[in-house]
């Protein structure tokens, strides 16, 4: 079967083929850690690399789902050694087997490998594997498809492309899950999206914590995918669960159950930074979907709130260009992005349009508040741009579909 070939992340890996640092693939489930290590394998090949020097192991699929112990996972890798040369290991969601950081440890230590995992939870880079590991493996993030991936992967699949609006109302509806592409009814579409959701909250969430009241833990889930990209405090939600719901919750267990979405990749927490006192603020951060589509399939109006899911979109879009993300507090202003790439900033507002003069105001309103000289950027969806207080209006729309960058002298 021909792959989808995703460049922007494939350009990251490829000065780590013959490396001995593991590679290490992190993303949510199915947003296309596997196809990419079999890019990977493709490529090598393409290269000279013999079938036989290429090892690939997925863990979840039929006859590999038994391998549950250390053990069983070097017995497999074993088998599958001809000789000893050297060797292009693979192993899709690793994390399935407890304790497997000991078997890439050991092969690592010996040699003769370039070690490629992919896992689908925050697990995978904590505790041991990382004591294990210091200095020893390099991360690679991986995310549902972007607005240009979608429409590069459509055209990829023969499928017909509109016009770049109307595809980008579709991709804030359904998302970018790659395999949601092969289906044309929205219908399936949410049951695609809605099983994927089910296996992330079977594997990685109920498998590693025992939840014990999976009810209040589903209103929650359902209370916080709702709310996406608006501040978020504990005190809130305790209040709407105890006085709105009648439902007896504990601060505690919101936090918990919030950080077992986060740490199974379903939501992303954005920070808030004051831009004053220069310090993070704990409470009222802000959570995004890892993917448009989750909302999508979990609610019956499928109406985009343009607000939240133009931020998340472009959330997503920069955490996959590697910009570190938070939510800035001007006085009682707030500025929608700081974005951070190495030692450059940008400031970000994000509405659908500024076409009413009151909207254009607040949204410009925080960027006179800044007093640094790092560039200021204010995406909406008008057609027409204007310059202003030497801040770049940019259109969302042809901005992902050229896959722009805020920060070029950065890239």
């Amino acid at each position: 079967m021909k792959l989808y070939h995703r460049e922007q992340y494939l350009k990251k890996i490829r000065p780590f083929y013959d490396d001995d640092l593991i590679k290490v693939i992190t993303g949510v489930r199915r947003c296309g850690k596997s196809c990419l290590m079999q890019c990977v394998a493709e490529e090598l090949k393409e290269r000279g690399v013999k079938d036989k020097d290429i090892v690939f192991l997925n863990l979840d699929k039929r006859g590999s789902r038994s391998i549950k112990t250390p053990d069983q996972l070097e017995a497999a890798i074993e088998t599958r050694l001809s000789d000893n040369d050297f060797k292009y290991l693979f192993i899709d969601e690793v994390q399935n087997v407890e304790g497997f950081e000991e078997v890439l440890n050991g092969f690592n230590t010996d040699g003769g490998f370039s070690i490629f995992i992919t896992g689908s939870n925050s697990y995978l880079l904590s505790g041991e594997l990382v004591t294990k590991l210091t200095g020893r493996y390099v991360e690679f993030e991986m995310f549902t498809l972007s607005f240009a991936e979608y429409l590069g992967m459509k055209t990829f699949m023969g499928k017909e492309v509109r016009d770049a609006r109307l595809e980008f109302e579709d991709y804030l509806r359904y998302g970018g899950f790659p395999r949601s592409l092969e289906f044309d009814d929205p219908d399936a579409k949410a049951r695609y999206i809605e099983d994927v959701v089910s296996q992330i909250i079977d594997k990685d969430i109920k498998a590693r914590k025992k939840i014990r009241n999976f009810e209040t833990f589903e209103r929650v889930m359902t209370y916080v995918i709702n709310n996406y990209g608006a501040p978020t405090s504990l005190t809130n939600i305790v209040d709407h669960f105890n006085n709105v719901e009648k439902i007896a919750v504990q601060r505690r267990t919101i936090a918990s159950y919030i950080e077992l979405l986060v740490n199974a990749k379903l939501l992303y927490r954005c920070p808030r930074f004051d831009l004053k006192s220069r310090k993070s603020l704990r409470g009222e951060e802000k959570y995004y979907l890892a993917d448009p589509g989750i909302y999508f399939a979990r609610n019956v109006d499928v109406r985009p709130s343009y607000g939240p899911s133009l931020e998340n979109a472009l959330y997503l879009y920069l955490r996959s260009r590697e910009y570190k993300l938070a939510v800035g507090r001007i006085g009682k202003l707030e500025c929608d992005f700081i974005a951070r790439r190495r030692n450059a900033y940008a400031y970000i507002q994000v509405s659908m349009s500024i076409a009413d003069p009151n909207v254009e105001e607040r949204e410009y309103r925080p960027f006179s508040r800044i007093r640094d000289g790092y560039p200021r950027f204010l995406f909406t969806l008008d057609p027409l741009l204007q310059e202003r207080e030497g801040v770049r209006h940019m259109n969302m729309v042809d901005f992902m579909a050229s896959e722009g960058e805020l920060l070029e002298s950065q890239a």
